[in-house]
C-alpha cells in the first residue's frame, strides 16, 4: 500500500472541512462501508436509490479511519466534510494512491460501440512490444495473466484509482481502459491523467441514464479535454466523430476512410478467418509518431468495423511510441475477443457468430458485415435487456429486420416480462417474411440453427461473453457460444 495522505492535505485539495486529527494519515479510500478497514477512509455518496451516509456506522464498525461526508456526523472518527463527495471520490482517491496515472501511461477508449474490441487490440500491440500491459474493461480486467474481478465497465473512482495503483506497483508500462459514459458523468475517472484517448462512434444506448442524445455525446466528449488528456484518436467516418474533433480542447489524429482522415483507412480483402486492410498516414507534420502505420495489417477478426477498431488501436499504440513492426504483430495476434465478431461455430457447414451487439447501429453493423462474408442466408438471434432503456427496442427490431429470418427472443430481462420485451421489439418488424419468437433464449438459438443450412450464418446477438442470464431478480448460468456449440452437435449428430 501506498504511504498514503495526511487527512488535512486531502481537505486542501477538494477544499473540505477537517473535525478530529488533520495529521490522520488515510492510506486507502473506499465509497462501500464493507470495504472499509483501518487506515481507510469511507465516503458516504448519495446515489440514486442509497444514501452511503446511511452506512457510516457499519464502516466505522469496520474500523474506517476516517469519514468523507457532507453533513457532520456523530461520531468521534475523524472527518472530512465536503460539498459534493462523489465529486471528492476521484480526486482523493488519486491522492491517497500516489498519483498513478502520472507515473504509467494510461489509454482511454470511449465510444458506443467498439470499446472493449479497442482495448484488447491495444493491450495485443503492447505485448507484442514487449511491454507489460494493464487492462480494465467490460469483459475483464487484469495485468499480465492475472485477473481482477470487477462489476463494471469503469470501475468507481475509488477502485479505478486503487487499480491503476495496483498495475504500476506489479510493473505495467501501460493501462488501457475502457471509459463509459456513465463513468465520465458520474466523476469515476476524475483526477486521471489519460496520455492517449480515442474515440470509436456514437448511437442510441443508456437513454434510460442520459436524458437525450445530446446528453449522451456531451458525457463522452468530456474525455477529449485537455484537463483530462494530452492527445485523442476520432474515427471521422462517425458524425459525432466529426463534431468531436470541432469541439476537442487536445490535439486530435483522426482514422477514417476519407481522404482527408490524418490517418486513412482502406479494406483489403476480408473472409470468416480475418480481415486485411492498408493504413496511409497524411499528417506527419501534426503526429510524426503515425509514420510507424504506413503499410499492410492484417488481425483475425472479420468485419469492417473490426478494421476501424483496429486502425485506432493501432493510432493510439502509434502516439505511445510503440514501433510498427510490433503494431503489426499485435494486431495478427488475437485469436478472437471474448463475445465480439466470435467465430464459435469450427468447421461447421453453417456458421455461427457470437457478438455482445445490443444497440440498432451495433445490430446493423453486424448484420452487414456478415452479409458481405457467406454466399448464404443471415439467420439474426437477440433480445433487448430488461430495465434499460426502452426507447431503442424497435429500433433494434427494424435493424435486425436486415436479417433473412429473425428470431427475437429473451436477453436479460431482469425485473421486466420477458414477453412484453420482445413485444415492443417486434414493433419495430411489422412486415418480414420470416420472423418468428421464442422467450427461452437456448430454445431461440437452437431454432435458428435448425432452420440454418449449409453456406448460412446465424448471428447470436446482444450478450456476447456473458456466463449468466439475468431473469427476476437471479442471475442463471447462460452461455450464448455454449449453447450454439451444443445445438451445432446435436444438429451434426442427426444429419
Amino acid at each position: 500500500m501506498p504511504p498514503g495522505e495526511r487527512l488535512d492535505a486531502l481537505a486542501a485539495l477538494v477544499g473540505g472541512r477537517v473535525i478530529g486529527d488533520p495529521g490522520l494519515i488515510v492510506g486507502d479510500v473506499t465509497h462501500d462501508s464493507r470495504q472499509a478497514g483501518p487506515g481507510s477512509a469511507f465516503v458516504a455518496i448519495r446515489g440514486y436509490s442509497v444514501d452511503g451516509h446511511d452506512f457510516v456506522n457499519a464502516a466505522v464498525e469496520r474500523g474506517a479511519s476516517a469519514l468523507v461526508v457532507e453533513t457532520e456526523q456523530p461520531t468521534a472518527v475523524p472527518q472530512l466534510v465536503v460539498g459534493d463527495t462523489r465529486a471528492a471520490l476521484g480526486p482523493l482517491s488519486a491522492a491517497v494512491h500516489g498519483n498513478p496515472s502520472a507515473r504509467v501511461p494510461v489509454v482511454g477508449v470511449t465510444g458506443t460501440n467498439g470499446k472493449t474490441s479497442v482495448t484488447f487490440l491495444i493491450e495485443s500491440i503492447a505485448t507484442a512490444a514487449g511491454l507489460r500491459p494493464g487492462l480494465i474493461g467490460t469483459v475483464q480486467t487484469r495485468i499480465g495473466d492475472e485477473r481482477i474481478p470487477t462489476l463494471r465497465t469503469t470501475p468507481e473512482a475509488s477502485d479505478f484509482q486503487r487499480l491503476l495503483s495496483t498495475m504500476v506497483e506489479r510493473g505495467a508500462d501501460l493501462v488501457v481502459c475502457e471509459v463509459s459514459s456513465h463513468a465520465l458523468r458520474l466523476g469515476r475517472v476524475d483526477a486521471t491523467h489519460f496520455e492517449v484517448v480515442a474515440f470509436t462512434n456514437l448511437s442510441q444506448d443508456h437513454l434510460d441514464f442520459h436524458t437525450d442524445m445530446e446528453d449522451y455525446y456531451r458525457a463522452k466528449a468530456t474525455l477529449f479535454d485537455s484537463s483530462r488528456a494530452g492527445r485523442g484518436v476520432v474515427w471521422v467516418d462517425d458524425p459525432a466523430g466529426r463534431r468531436l474533433v470541432d469541439e476537442a480542447t487536445i490535439p486530435v489524429v483522426t482514422v477514417g476512410t476519407s481522404a482527408d482522415a490524418d490517418v486513412v483507412v482502406e479494406v483489403k480483402g476480408m473472409d470468416l478467418t480475418g480481415s486485411g486492410f492498408v493504413l496511409r498516414p497524411t499528417a506527419l507534420a501534426q503526429a510524426p509518431e503515425i509514420e510507424h502505420l504506413a503499410g499492410e495489417f492484417r488481425i483475425p477478426i472479420a468485419g469492417a468495423f473490426n478494421v476501424a477498431n483496429a486502425a485506432i488501436a493501432a493510432t493510439c499504440a502509434a502516439l505511445c511510441g510503440v514501433d510498427g513492426g510490433s503494431i503489426r504483430s499485435g494486431l495478427a495476434a488475437p485469436a478472437s475477443i471474448p463475445g465480439r465478431f466470435e467465430l464459435v461455430s469450427g468447421d461447421d457447414p453453417i456458421h455461427v457468430i457470437v457478438d455482445y451487439a445490443h444497440t440498432p447501429a451495433g445490430i446493423a453493423g453486424v448484420i452487414e458485415a456478415a452479409r458481405g462474408l457467406v454466399t448464404g442466408r443471415v439467420l439474426c438471434v437477440f433480445g433487448a435487456g430488461g430495465d434499460r432503456d426502452r426507447t431503442k427496442r424497435p429500433g433494434m427490431g427494424a435493424a435486425a429486420a436486415a436479417a433473412d429470418i429473425v428470431v427475437v427472443t429473451s436477453d436479460n430481462p431482469r425485473n421486466e416480462d420477458p414477453a412484453a420485451i420482445i413485444d415492443q421489439v417486434l414493433e419495430g418488424i411489422p412486415d418480414h417474411p420470416h420472423v418468428e419468437r421464442h422467450e427461452d433464449r437456448a430454445q431461440a438459438i437452437d431454432r435458428a440453427i435448425d432452420l440454418a443450412a449449409a453456406g448460412d450464418v446465424v448471428l447470436v446477438l446482444g450478450k456476447g461473453h456473458e456466463r449468466g442470464q439475468e431473469i427476476a431478480g437471479r442471475m442463471i448460468p447462460f452461455d450464448d457460444r455454449m449453447t450454439a456449440r451444443a445445438s451445432l452437435f446435436r444438429k451434426g449428430s442427426e444429419r
